[in-house]
């Protein structure tokens, strides 16, 4: 949640009202974006309703039992799991700013610009099939 949160202050900081910073050309950049919405963009200004589900969803999936807490790699899934840190990290922008930061474009392919906690969706996905 910590990356999350730096890599988000420093969109904020160096790319707000800048032109997009290119990576790779015709690949990747970094493009600053306001998300006032859900996964990609959809239900915008729906602040409140996304709050709301994001706390609930994230308590619910808190409660382990002590057998899992106490395999690691159970662990890196369930912090990497889509109810965890993900939402956090956007609650907290959402409570924050009234909005998600976003930042990572992969131009390449036109895909919806994201964010780390995002990026952890696809970790989590990816260990629990493992």
């Amino acid at each position: 949640m910590a990356a999350d949160q730096f890599t988000k202050w420093l969109a904020v900081t160096y790319l707000k009202d800048q032109d997009p910073l290119i990576i790779i050309p015709g690949v990747f950049q970094f493009r600053y974006l306001e998300n006032r919405g859900a996964a990609f963009g959809i239900l915008q200004n729906r602040q409140i309703v996304f709050a709301v589900g994001a706390l609930l969803i994230f308590l619910r999936s808190s409660s382990f039992t002590g057998e899992f807490r106490r395999k690691k790699i159970c662990f890196v899934k369930s912090m990497c799991d889509p109810s965890g840190i993900r939402r956090i990290g956007n609650l907290i922008d959402r409570l924050a700013r009234n909005y998600v930061v976003d930042f990572c474009y992969f131009n390449l392919i036109d895909f919806p610009i994201f964010n780390v906690a995002d990026c952890y969706v696809v970790i989590g996905c990816i260990l629990l099939e493992s």
